[in-house]
């Protein structure tokens, strides 16, 4: 969908960057209310459709600091009006910092909601900390039951350990959403399975198309499998499916009854087959203070001189609104970033 670019826009600092509340605008008129916050570079697997080979890593004061993550969010909460956080990587859970930065960012007035995504493979020791520190909710990547292709899809052979992180989410409060990558010729049989296996504990997983970009990139048309396809291969185990409101979510969710008789809530991530560009609520900004106002285009420039060595809100806005301003009505037909740089 095409929006309408809205009439005033000036350099570096347009009219439309915050309305009269503070809250941020881009040039079509998207409210930004939505802070993902990418943590680290690192991760402890290498998904093939996620993690080149190759990956530049650096570490120490390359990566923001907890107290540099906790005021970036403070300005965003209270001068632009954010009330949604995301923890994100890489995977969150490679810094050894990470239950100081939950904490930091948790303890600051106006957020509704703080939530982080991870791999799960630490998270059985790590869940109940994380609650205590103010993490409210966790999404957790698993693309398949079947420990060989688990293996072969992450490089890792953890399949047990981030079931044991999903019940540790679910003991600690953690309320977790699954999250699965759907790669043809890799797990797209596997969609029952992970359907029953999410319903049967009172989970809501969530199926994301494949995106160009990555190492599978240059055979996306080979790997990709649509919404449809996905829906065709859970339709046999599935009586009913009843669409939910999606409003800037990216998931399109049904409530379904499985044939078995139990009840939950399926969604799809569609970002290529019907994409929420329309919505899109959110702006992301790396560990390295790289923003990314979109996911598939290149980075917005660099927020580091707003944050090194003091925090300068004026400048910190003014780069803020030149990286709004580039972004588009939709994303690019192909992606530039290296997806564990800066998250989903």
């Amino acid at each position: 969908m095409k929006l309408p670019v809205l009439d005033q826009i000036a350099s570096p600092l347009p009219a439309s960057f915050a309305d009269r509340r503070g809250t941020l605008v881009d040039r079509y008129a998207r409210r930004v209310g939505y802070l993902r916050l990418s943590l680290t570079k690192a991760c402890s697997m290498k998904c093939v459709y996620c993690r080149p080979d190759f990956i530049d890593n650096p570490r120490g004061r390359a990566f923001l600091t907890p107290t540099e993550f906790a005021r970036v969010t403070l300005h965003l909460v209270e001068r632009h009006g954010v009330r949604k956080v995301r923890l994100t990587g890489g995977d969150p859970t490679s810094r050894p910092d990470l239950i100081e930065i939950v904490r930091r960012v948790a303890a600051i007035p106006g957020i509704d909601d703080l939530a982080m995504t991870t791999n799960g493979l630490t998270l059985a020791r790590q869940a109940h900390a994380l609650s205590t520190a103010g993490l409210g909710r966790v999404n957790i990547s698993i693309d398949t039951l079947d420990r060989e292709r688990f293996a072969a899809l992450t490089g890792v052979d953890g399949l047990a350990r981030v079931l044991a992180g999903i019940d540790a989410a679910v003991e600690a409060g953690l309320s977790p959403k699954l999250n699965a990558v759907v790669v043809r010729g890799h797990n797209e049989r596997d969609l029952p399975a992970l359907a029953r296996f999410a319903i049967g504990r009172g989970l809501v997983v969530r199926f994301i198309e494949l995106m160009p970009m990555g190492p599978l990139a240059g055979a996306w048309e080979r790997r990709y499998v649509s919404e449809s396809a996905m829906r065709e291969q859970i339709e046999p185990i599935v009586r009913h499916w009843t669409p939910l409101s999606q409003g800037s979510d990216a998931a399109r969710r049904y409530r379904v009854e499985l044939d078995d008789g139990k009840r939950g809530v399926i969604g799809f991530i569609t970002p290529m087959s019907c994409n929420f560009c329309a919505d899109c609520n959110r702006v992301r900004i790396a560990a390295d203070g790289a923003l990314y106002p979109c996911l598939m285009d290149r980075p917005g420039g660099s927020l580091l001189g707003a944050i090194r060595p003091r925090f300068d809100a004026t400048r910190f806005d003014d780069l803020l609104a030149a990286g709004l301003l580039n972004k588009q009505a939709d994303h690019p037909p192909t992606g530039t970033a290296v997806m564990t740089y800066i998250g989903g």
